[in-house]
């Protein structure tokens, strides 16, 4: 983020860097919602326009996941998965972690990306990860639409459940941006964070309840493995999808804390390091 300082007498505005750790100014933000919407748009197109299977490619990449994770942890490792089919059960846990992991991918090196956009222009440097965030939706709401497919192919029940998705998907986006704001903003000035970021999120996974029940996890020690956001998330997912068990407000709600943590800690290290990008990237 930066300030700004107007002088009349020569009709010249002056932008200056943020200094030492001030408040977010999350208000220039939206000034440049529009800069938000065209790098979103950009990247939904760039990842569309070149590829020659488009969206089946969207469609396939979670589906041979869930097919093979059903056979290996459902038939083969015997996996509980409650009252659910297995498939249903793993492609559940899929839709929130790809897009976590998706947005997290793309956002965590996106400022290298855009290395000569930042290096021209002024403007609040968060547009740049948030954008390559958002783009994710659009892989998201596809494969969510998978995932009504394989309801009623299964003849699983449609509940009212259905109604929280919109707000866990936000809540998704807030974890993935939040961390985004700390591995996107040290990547400029270590690449081994573009190394290390793949490594980090295949341990998170297999951290996550995406093959396996939370339930499976010792009671004394679940406080504790909620305290990983996608746990929530996850658990939240399946609950809104598949409408079996019980609402997971203890995993839902430290995920909640988690998530607004991560953002406001996230955005509070990138605009402390952001006034020095254009000169190291």
């Amino acid at each position: 983020m930066a300030t700004s300082e107007f002088r009349p007498d020569s009709g010249t505005l002056i932008i200056r860097p943020a200094r030492g750790w001030s408040a977010l100014a999350f208000g220039e933000l939206w000034k440049y919602r529009d800069l938000l919407f065209i790098l979103a748009l950009r990247d939904v197109r760039l990842r569309y326009k070149q590829t020659a299977l488009g969206v089946i490619w969207v469609i396939m990449q979670p589906l041979v996941a869930a097919l093979i994770f059903a056979i290996i942890f459902g038939q083969l490792a015997g996996l509980p998965s409650g009252e659910t089919p297995y498939l249903l059960f793993v492609f559940a846990g899929l839709l929130p972690w790809n897009l976590f992991a998706g947005a997290l991918q793309r956002a965590g090196n996106s400022l290298i990306g855009d290395a000569r956009l930042i290096t021209k222009i002024y403007f609040p440097r968060m547009v740049i990860p948030i954008g390559s965030s958002a783009a994710v939706v659009v892989d998201f709401l596809v494969t969510l639409a998978v995932m009504f497919v394989l309801i009623t192919l299964f003849r699983a029940p449609l509940t009212l459940n259905l109604l929280a998705l919109p707000l866990l998907t936000v809540l998704t986006l807030v974890v993935a941006i939040g961390i985004s704001f700390i591995i996107s903003s040290l990547n400029v000035y270590y690449r081994d964070f573009s190394y290390a970021l793949p490594f980090a999120i295949q341990v998170w996974m297999y951290a996550s309840p995406l093959v396996y029940t939370a339930d499976i996890v010792p009671q004394a020690w679940r406080w504790l493995y909620a305290l990983n956001p996608m746990v929530g998330v996850i658990e939240g997912f399946r609950w809104a999808l598949l409408g079996v068990g019980e609402f997971p407000a203890l995993p839902l709600l430290l995920s909640t804390i988690a998530a607004v943590a991560l953002f406001v800690v996230g955005a509070l290290i990138f605009q402390r390091v952001e006034r020095t990008f254009a000169d190291v990237i």
